[in-house]
């Protein structure tokens, strides 16, 4: 009799397989696993592994008793009489039937980057990963992708072969086709003189390259202030936002400055920096046949090494070395070029003889306006 009761009993439930999809009622949840009524004669048990790849996961607080949970059947007795579920397989198989759809159609997915590898990028969507080298994260080599850790970034699938778990996104397609359109509006928006706002991409030893927003725009070194620069390092740091001019446009090459008309020192120098008047600098630079001095930034002024002194000089750095403050008279003054010529020696005692007007005062000018523009 107790034999047939047990016969009808098992005949009421449900029978299953392994691999079966089955919906299960949580009946009892704790930390580690949720326990489940399946409709079978033994009950379900998900365990936190097979529930989520996240370690760190509080089950009490991922799912409540009552709810309604679909699982994968792994084993129909772990020993102990129940069945072993698997939420996350279930959840990874639809998701790579998701990947495969989407890499069949060429589908623009977007998925959260949850670890950061040597090679790359390990992606995760509805459960699924998928793995982004480093070689297609952008349209430019990224040394440091750290930055992408616990980002959403879109892509699209390229290579689909989950039982050599090969699923391989690429991002540097999408980047490339959006900076081409941001490229284009941004041409058809500028033009030369225009002001315009961009970021710091990358600093070389002649000048840095600024995203002007899809186009990179280059500010040479002459180009970023009225006044010498060392280095665009002391001047300018990367992802720093920077203000500048659109000078030139020649076809995709963009030529930027930072010199505006507004800022130019020499409006008003005539004033300044007449004839006769006694001036002080700083030695910013020298050369064989002289020495500039920076009057202030973005006027500089020759100082001929035959108005140094009295006495013969072969070479200003004989005498004289970057940085030594100089006071000297203005003996010319030309607007036009932008060049202003000092003596020394006119200022030294007993030197109305060998003033300025003199022939030997007046040869050290002649020769600056030779000299002069390989400085420029």
């Amino acid at each position: 009799m107790s034999e047939d009761f047990g016969q009808m009993l098992d005949e009421t439930f449900k029978t299953i397989h392994t691999g079966e999809i089955v919906e299960g009622t949580i009946i009892d949840v704790k930390p580690d696993e949720i326990i489940l009524n399946i409709g079978y004669k033994s009950e379900g048990i998900i365990t936190k592994n097979e529930y989520s790849n996240d370690s760190s996961i509080d089950l009490t607080e991922a799912v409540n008793v009552g709810d309604k949970l679909d699982a994968k059947v792994l084993k129909l007795n772990d020993g102990d009489g129940q069945v072993v579920l698997s939420y996350k397989r279930l959840a990874q198989d639809r998701g790579n039937k998701m990947l495969e759809e989407a890499f069949e159609n060429g589908t623009v997915l977007k998925g959260k980057v949850i670890k950061v590898l040597d090679g790359g990028l390990s992606v995760v969507v509805e459960d699924s990963r998928v793995f982004i080298p480093a070689s297609l994260v952008s349209d430019s080599f990224e040394r440091d992708l750290t930055k992408y850790m616990d980002q959403e970034i879109e892509f699209v699938i390229t290579e689909f072969n989950p039982r050599r778990r090969r699923i391989i996104g690429d991002r540097k397609q999408l980047v490339k086709a959006e900076n081409e359109e941001k490229r284009k509006e941004l041409f058809e928006r500028i033009g030369v003189g225009d002001i315009v706002e961009g970021v710091v991409k990358n600093i070389t030893d002649f000048g840095c390259f600024v995203d002007l927003g899809g186009v990179d725009g280059l500010l040479h070194i002459s180009e970023m202030s009225w006044g010498h620069i060392d280095s665009p390092k002391n001047v300018f740091k990367v992802g720093e936002t920077v203000k500048v001019i659109i000078k030139d446009i020649n076809g995709s090459k963009v030529a930027l400055s930072r010199k505006f008309d507004d800022e130019n020192p020499w409006i008003g120098a005539a004033g300044k920096y007449t004839v006769g008047s006694e001036v002080t600098g700083k030695v910013a630079r020298m050369t064989d046949f002289g020495a500039f001095i920076e009057l202030e930034p973005g006027i500089d002024a020759l100082l001929h090494v035959s108005q140094i002194s009295r006495e013969h000089i072969n070479k200003p750095s004989d005498v004289l070395k970057k940085g030594d403050e100089v006071t000297a008279k203005i003996v010319d003054f030309d607007e036009d070029n932008k060049k202003i010529s000092l003596s020394i020696k006119a200022l030294l005692p007993d030197a109305e003889e060998e003033a300025p007007g003199d022939s030997e005062a007046e040869a050290p000018a002649a020769e600056t306006e030779e000299a002069a523009p390989t400085e420029e």
